[in-house]
C-alpha cells in the first residue's frame, strides 16, 4: 500500500548520484593507521599510486596526498560543498587565508562562488592508535544569479547541530541530526548566506538518520513537491514504504507522501537530501560548475590568470599542527575555537 512513495531504487558506491539542486555526494570511510611526526600514516606507502590513490588498500587511501592523506590545493567555482564529518579530523586552508580544523560531527559549509582554492587534508593526530575517518561531502549547486558571489565558509559545530531522538511505540530510537532543514519546529544553524538552502521556500534538507534495530519512524511530507532521496549506507536492510532495501542503495521518494521507515536487525545510518530544484542547465568540468560550456572555458581562463587569489600557504597540503584543537579562522581575521 505504501509503494506509491517510491520513485526508484538504485545502488550507490563511492560517488553517489543526486538530484537537483544537489550535484553529487561522496562518501569517505577510511581506517587510517596511527600517525607519524608529519601527521601522515605511520605505515609504508609502497604499492600505492601516490597522487591518485583512490583504491582501498589495508582499509585506507591517500587520495591526492603524498605525505598526509587528503586533497591538496585545488580550485572551485559555481557551487557549494557541505562536508559532514562523522569521525576523524579535517584541516581546511584556502586562498583567502582562511583556515580551520573540524571533526567528529562538525560540518563545514563552503560557498565557492566566483572562485577560490582550498585544501582539505586529513591529519592523523593519534600516534598510538588508529585514526578512523568517515564523512559525507555533498555538492550543492548555486543558481546562475549566485555563481559569482564572494566565496564564504562557515562552521556548524556539532554542539550546535540539533539532534532529535524519536521513539516508536516499542521505545526504539531513530536519531535525526538536522544539518539543514527544520523538523518538528526545530531549526539547525543557518547555512552560508548565499546558499540555495538559505531560502526556506527551497526546502533544502540534509539530515543524518540513525536507526536502532527494529526502529520505526515516518518521514514527514514536505510543504511543496521537492526532490527527495534517502541513502542507506550502513546496516543490513531498511523497509522504506514497505519495500525492503539493502544497505548501499538510494531510494528516490515522492516528498508529498508520508514515508514509513522500519529498520532491520542491525543499527542503520541513512542520509536524506531534499530540495526544490533550481531547474537550470548544468555545465560541469571537474571543479567548476556553471550553466554553459563557454562559462567553463571562462573559469579555466580566470583560474590561469588569477589563481582565484593565489595561494598564501607555504605548501599545497598544509596541516595545522599536532596539538591544535578545533577552530575556524575566517578571511576577515576573526577566529572561533572549540575544545
Amino acid at each position: 500500500m505504501y509503494n506509491t512513495s517510491i520513485i526508484r531504487i538504485k545502488p550507490i558506491g563511492f560517488q553517489w548520484e543526486t538530484s537537483d539542486p544537489f550535484l553529487y555526494c561522496i562518501y569517505h570511510n577510511d581506517d587510517y593507521p596511527a600517525g607519524n611526526d608529519a601527521l601522515g600514516p605511520a605505515a609504508s606507502l609502497a604499492g600505492r599510486n601516490i597522487g591518485q590513490d583512490f583504491t582501498v588498500k589495508d582499509g585506507w587511501r591517500m587520495y591526492h596526498g603524498d605525505t598526509v592523506p587528503g586533497f591538496p590545493a585545488h580550485p572551485h567555482r559555481g557551487f557549494e560543498t557541505v562536508t559532514v564529518v562523522l569521525k576523524g579530523y579535517i584541516d581546511h586552508s584556502d586562498s583567502h587565508g582562511a583556515a580551520g580544523r573540524y571533526a567528529n560531527g562538525d560540518v563545514q559549509w563552503m560557498t565557492a562562488g566566483r572562485g577560490l582554492q582550498h585544501a582539505e587534508m586529513f591529519p592523523l593526530l593519534n600516534r598510538e592508535e588508529r585514526n578512523p575517518l568517515e564523512l559525507y561531502q555533498i555538492w550543492l549547486n548555486l543558481p546562475a544569479s549566485r555563481k559569482f558571489v564572494d566565496p564564504f565558509y562557515t562552521m556548524l559545530w556539532h554542539e550546535d547541530i540539533p539532534i532529535l531522538d524519536l521513539k516508536d511505540d516499542g521505545g526504539r530510537v531513530t536519531r535525526v541530526r538536522l544539518i539543514a532543514g527544520e523538523l518538528n519546529g526545530i531549526r539547525p544553524p543557518a547555512p552560508a548566506p548565499d546558499s540555495w538552502a538559505a531560502e526556506p521556500q527551497n526546502e533544502v534538507a540534509i539530515w543524518t538518520i540513525d536507526m536502532e534495530p527494529g526502529a520505526r519512524w515516518e518521514l514527514p511530507v514536505s510543504k511543496f513537491p521537492v526532490n527527495r532521496t534517502l541513502y542507506i549506507n550502513s546496516g543490513a536492510t531498511v523497509k522504506v514504504a514497505g519495500v525492503e532495501v539493502k544497505s548501499m542503495n538510494a531510494v528516490e521518494l515522492f516528498s508529498e507522501h508520508l514515508t514509513p521507515l522500519e529498520n532491520g536487525s542491525e543499527p542503520a545510518r541513512l542520509l536524506m537530501l531534499q530540495g526544490r530544484p533550481i531547474n537550470e542547465p548544468v555545465a560541469q568540468y571537474g571543479p567548476f560548475v556553471m550553466n554553459t560550456e563557454p562559462e567553463i572555458y571562462d573559469a579555466f581562463r580566470d583560474y590561469r590568470e588569477t589563481e582565484f587569489g593565489g595561494w598564501p600557504w607555504e605548501r599545497t597540503d598544509p596541516v595545522h599542527g599536532a596539538t591544535k584543537g578545533r577552530f575556524a579562522r575566517y578571511a576577515d581575521g576573526t577566529e572561533t575555537e572549540r575544545e
